[in-house]
This record gives C-alpha cells, sequence and structure tokens, in this order.
C-alpha cells in the first residue's frame, strides 16, 4: 500500500468539513505544486554552483537547445520562456556581465539584435543541465521506468487540456 502524505490529509480535512464538496482534483493537483517546488528548489541549488539563478539557466539552455550558432533574437527567447522584454532585458544583462551571452546587432534588421551563447555560457549550459538532469534522474528512480513513461504521458495529456481551455 502506498504511504499517505500530507496532500492526503489536506484532503480528508476539505471532505470532513465539507461534505458538499468533491476535492479529488487536490489529490492530483496538489501533489503536482508540491513536486514542482521541492524539484524547483534543488535545481536552483544545482543552478548555483555556476553562478546561475534556474531563470538564467533557462536562457542558456534554450540557446544552447536552439542548435549552432546557438544564437536567437531577444523576441524569441522571451517567447520561448514566456517572459516580458523586460524581464528577459534583466536576465541577459546579468548573463552578459558574466560573459555568458553577448549581444550583437541582428544583420538581417538594423534595429534588432542577436544574443549568443559564449563559449563559457555553452559550457555552462552544457553542465548546469547534465547536474540538473541528475537531481530528476535521482528522484524519479523511486518509480519503475513503466510508471516513469505512463506518468509522462498521463501529464502530457493533462497539459494538452489544460492549453487547450486558454
Amino acid at each position: 500500500m502506498t504511504q499517505r502524505d500530507d496532500v492526503d490529509a489536506i484532503v480528508e480535512q476539505w471532505r470532513r468539513e465539507r461534505t458538499d464538496m468533491h476535492p479529488e482534483p487536490m489529490a492530483v493537483f496538489g501533489r503536482i505544486y508540491r513536486l514542482a517546488r521541492l524539484v524547483g528548489d534543488r535545481q536552483e541549488k544545482v543552478y548555483a554552483a555556476w553562478g546561475l539563478s534556474r531563470g538564467e539557466f533557462d536562457v542558456l539552455a534554450t540557446l544552447r537547445r536552439s542548435g549552432r550558432p546557438y544564437t536567437l533574437a531577444p523576441k524569441a527567447l522571451a517567447a520561448s520562456l514566456m517572459l516580458t522584454s523586460g524581464g528577459m532585458t534583466g536576465r541577459l544583462d546579468r548573463l552578459e556581465r558574466a560573459g555568458l551571452v553577448r549581444r550583437t546587432p541582428d544583420p538581417a534588421d538594423r534595429r534588432g539584435l542577436q544574443v549568443t551563447l559564449t563559449d563559457a555560457g555553452r559550457r555552462a549550459a552544457e553542465e548546469a543541465v547534465d547536474a540538473g538532469l541528475a537531481v530528476q534522474r535521482d528522484l524519479l528512480a523511486a518509480l519503475p521506468a513503466a510508471d516513469r513513461d505512463r506518468l509522462a504521458d498521463l501529464l502530457r495529456d493533462l497539459l494538452a487540456a489544460a492549453e487547450a481551455g486558454d
């Protein structure tokens, strides 16, 4: 039998206090929220070894996974990371000061810029993603491989349903 957790207690309290309520969704989303927070905190600690916040890592990782020449327009980066232009500018300022990205004029648009990973930024992105994946693998090791695959499929379906509702 699976061990009970704090989320079970919360659902039971609501059932007791509000017999008209059906709090079963809390059992799913309460665990998703808690898991996201716990994993996010662990990832943040891992990225700190490279002097990066999670948001700064996300910028480097987005540039790295875009492929050579590891260059994107700030607008494309912001869209990919669901950030405002102001939020993106702050991250880029910090990353540029750290020597991890370089902003240059866009040769195709005189008013535009391009953001490119430096060699140091590429190394930081690759090392940090490997370390972050190790944390995720360790956590997922608690589940058999078939359950991990099934969980990924279920979460994909749930995410698609949520996105379709927007």
